[in-house]
């Protein structure tokens, strides 16, 4: 997983994963590692909102 993925790029991804997922497309193995995947996804994605939301409440306080 590359660093400088965008948060359209995560969410991406971890559709797919739950697609895998609830198709039964993955091993056990492949599964653990898939599921990994997904949460450092999820929380690249709340890190980006988070500091987007700090951003935006920033900017509007300034106003």
């Amino acid at each position: 997983m590359k660093e400088e993925m965008n948060y359209e790029e995560a969410m991406t991804q971890l559709e797919q994963i739950v697609e895998q997922i609830e198709n039964n497309e993955l091993g056990i193995d492949e599964l653990t590692s898939k599921l990994k995947q997904a949460q450092r996804l999820l929380k690249m994605c709340k890190d980006k909102l988070t500091k987007t939301d700090k951003e935006v409440e920033k900017l509007l306080g300034k106003e």
